[in-house]
């Protein structure tokens, strides 16, 4: 598949877009990154997810998928070849998919308060709920690598992927709050996955640095007060 088939919108930060990338690696797909700004939306990205103006946007020839779940679906259906993303039994492909959903919509929310906290009493609080989602989901792990190094066994697969866009933010968080968020002493099973999930070829050069992330987000808020302050 040519680059210019294959086309992804998005911006380095983002943690889903990131998710997409990894999985486009995985399956060997050449594709064109198309940096986007997300102060001044593109009439491209607008045109091409006009219902979420949102990254990250796949536009594979002419159609454009929005999502990053949805999108990472779609790229294990078309390139149906291996490697193989979600697992082929449909009770852990389904276990997949809740554990997918869980983690986008109920744990991430978690690091995000955590990385926001203003107090150490509220920081305190959000720690405790994300190391108690963190648990289930080394439970999750154990249950779904059935001995082996990845969520996916002996490969990267669907809950790698999604888990581990997640990464860069994570470390990011434990420079802005100081904390340990994957503690050997609490999770050694994700944190070795953490590794492995993070020295393979796919994942190279696609998480962005902890530093990185937490220089952008130092940035965005300049830029929000900035903004709060010249609207008063």
């Amino acid at each position: 598949m040519a680059a210019s088939d294959v086309k992804l919108l998005g911006a380095r930060p983002s943690p889903f877009v990131n998710r997409v990338q990894v999985a486009l690696n995985l399956k060997s797909i050449d594709y064109e990154f198309i940096p986007q700004n997300l102060a001044e939306k593109s009439e491209l990205l607008l045109k091409s997810n006009p219902v979420h103006k949102k990254v990250p946007v796949l536009i594979h020839g002419d159609q454009p998928i929005s999502e990053s779940l949805v999108i990472v679906h779609y790229v294990d259906e078309v390139w149906s070849g291996p490697p193989s993303l979600l697992p082929a039994d449909p009770y852990d492909r389904a276990t997949a998919r809740f554990w997918a959903a869980y983690i986008d919509e109920k744990w991430s929310p978690l690091v995000r308060n955590l990385i926001n906290a203003t107090d150490e009493q509220s920081k305190a609080a959000a720690a405790e709920k994300v190391f108690e989602g963190l648990k289930l989901l080394e439970d999750a792990f154990v249950n779904s690598s059935k001995g082996k190094g990845f969520f996916g066994g002996e490969k990267l697969g669907f809950l790698d992927v999604v888990l581990g866009c997640y990464l860069g933010w994570v470390r990011a968080g434990e420079i802005i709050t100081g904390l340990k968020i994957l503690d050997e002493t609490k999770t050694a099973a994700l944190v070795g996955w953490a590794e492995r999930f993070t020295s393979n070829k796919a994942v190279d050069g696609v998480i962005p640095e902890p530093e990185e992330l937490v220089s952008f987000m130092k940035m965005q808020a300049r830029a929000a007060a900035a903004a709060d302050a010249s609207s008063k």
